[in-house]
């Protein structure tokens, strides 16, 4: 910063030596000392705040980046999750349509179709014909699945489309 020489120097000691005197000489150099210290200090200190004030500066901007970033990721998850919400909705609906539509189709054939004319003219079928007038016609009813079907499922829309064979009728059929 300053081009001074150690012969400039040399000159103002001695200019100083005889300006103040050889007696309050070392004072003046002491109290130059230190307030040549404590300026260091104070320039030290400005340059340690500017540092924190540029380091909170870009702290503030990080946070802000990230939080911007924070806000598009649960914007961005959040309509993941309504698109497979909406997705899981249609799939529900379809399904319970589809249920809805074959509940009503089994009613209606069961409900159509008699047993006689659902068995064929085999022998075998004519044993079946038999056992299956036993069994109530349609439309069922929870008490009369429960009592063909032994109480396991008591729901009708959940009723199989033909009933059970019982066991000695699958030993007869099979050495026709």
């Amino acid at each position: 910063m300053f081009d001074v020489a150690f012969s400039e120097l040399l000159i103002i000691a001695v200019v100083a030596l005889i300006v103040i005197g050889p007696q309050r000489l070392p004072k003046v150099a002491r109290t130059a000392g230190v307030l040549l210290g404590r300026l260091q200090r104070y320039v030290t200190n400005v340059k340690a705040d500017i540092n924190r004030e540029i380091q909170l500066d870009e702290l503030r901007k990080l946070q802000a980046e990230l939080a911007e970033s924070a806000r598009k990721l649960e914007s961005q998850v959040g309509a993941g999750v309504s698109g497979v919400q909406r997705s899981l909705d249609d799939t529900a609906q379809s399904l319970n349509a589809t249920a809805a539509s074959l509940s009503s189709g089994v009613t209606a054939a069961v409900s159509v179709v008699p047993a006689a004319e659902a068995v064929s003219a085999t022998p075998a079928a004519a044993a079946s014909a038999a056992s299956a007038s036993d069994i109530p016609a349609a439309p069922w009813t929870a008490e009369s699945f429960a009592a063909a079907f032994g109480g396991a499922e008591t729901d009708p829309a959940k009723a199989p489309l033909a009933p059970p064979v019982p066991a000695a009728q699958v030993a007869n059929e099979s050495k026709v």
